[in-house]
């Protein structure tokens, strides 16, 4: 395990999970150190060079992740110089983070919106962290945002008839499918779908199936099918909405540790999820002029309020402030402004 002085402090290595380990490995390098004071870890930081970023933005373009530390800038000032200097010696001229190796592995910082806690697959940090990474001289790079959507508001009148003339024009809609055979020719062409519409999004690079269906297999089980619908066309795939229930709400009450004990809790609390998230929503661009976003927008709110489910509130997000074709069909359908994240860059003169 590699280990580093810098004045009292101490840093040594520390590994993200093995599948995402694995997977950078195959596409770039990584380096991962522990702040310890006294023999106590104070904070944490990882620095990677993601070999598909640079290719795709064409610039020596360096990642920092994983970061937590102590409420004290100095630690935080140490373990961001580490990942920079570790970053300079590879070439890199230019870091941005936080972000977890990819963005599809996490990324962004919290900076408004503290005062409610985090939805499932969000971050969420201290207010200082923002603050440590900006006294140490980091530049906002891009934010994002996730939307408040209050289930007791009607849509506008407009996406329920976008729905029809979506039915009209022969494109069908459907549940997901959460068993067998069904959920992995879906989680396939999930994954197929998602690589084509999300190629282009900021600091994005492409992921493998392997990856994305390891993932899909983690949250089979947790799927609602009702806030999840499929739209077709012709048999094929052409767009999708991707709720999920929030069971942060329901993690939370099992302090991280899901033994027999733990399994129970959560499985009590789950019964009492009444707020969801919308992690994903696209639909080809040829099937726009069909109204199949604004369709599958009035199916996954229509599936969170009909009989018998819990749902109240859901939060959709992250949205890039540069997807303004995004963020423009969000706030027609009543989203507003939840939560502001933000992503940060520094040149490495």
């Amino acid at each position: 395990m590699r280990m580093i002085q810098t004045g009292c402090r101490r840093f040594a290595a520390v590994w993200p999970n093995s599948f995402a380990r694995q997977s950078i490995l195959q596409y770039g390098k990584l380096q991962q150190w522990i702040a310890l004071r006294d023999g106590q870890a104070v904070g944490r930081i990882v620095a990677a060079v993601n070999e598909r970023l640079i290719e795709r933005e064409q610039q020596q373009v360096g990642l920092f992740g994983f970061f937590e530390c102590i409420e004290e800038f100095a630690v935080a000032q140490a373990l961001l110089e580490a990942a920079c200097q570790w970053l300079r010696e590879q070439g890199m001229t230019l870091a941005r983070g936080p972000i977890d190796l990819s963005t599809h592995n996490g990324c962004l910082f919290l900076v408004d919106g503290f005062e409610t806690p985090p939805m499932v697959l969000m971050p969420y940090n201290p207010p200082y962290y923002p603050q440590f990474v900006e006294q140490d001289g980091w530049q906002k790079a891009q934010d994002a945002y996730s939307y408040n959507f209050p289930l007791t508001t009607t849509l506008p009148p407009e996406f329920e008839k976008a729905y029809r003339i979506a039915c009209k024009s022969g494109v069908s809609f459907r549940p997901v499918r959460t068993k067998k055979e069904g959920f992995e020719e879906d989680a396939r062409n999930i994954y197929r779908l998602t690589s084509q519409m999300f190629a282009n999004n900021y600091s994005a690079t492409p992921r493998t199936e392997a990856e994305f269906l390891e993932e899909a297999r983690s949250f089979q089980s947790l799927i609602d099918p009702d806030v999840f619908p499929i739209a077709e066309h012709n048999g094929k795939m052409v767009g999708y909405w991707m709720g999920l229930p929030d069971y942060n709400m329901a993690l939370r009450h099992i302090n991280g540790k899901l033994d027999l004990w733990g399994t129970l809790k959560f499985l009590w609390y789950r019964r009492q999820i009444d707020q969801g998230r919308v992690v994903l929503f696209c639909s080809l661009p040829e099937y726009r002029r069909k109204m199949v976003p604004l369709a599958l927008i009035y199916l996954g709110m229509q599936g969170g309020i009909k009989k018998g489910k819990p749902y109240k509130r859901a939060e959709l997000g992250h949205v890039f402030e540069s997807n303004s074709a995004s963020r423009k069909l969000v706030e027609a359908s009543g989203g507003t402004i939840h939560k502001t994240y933000r992503i940060y860059e520094k040149a490495l003169g």
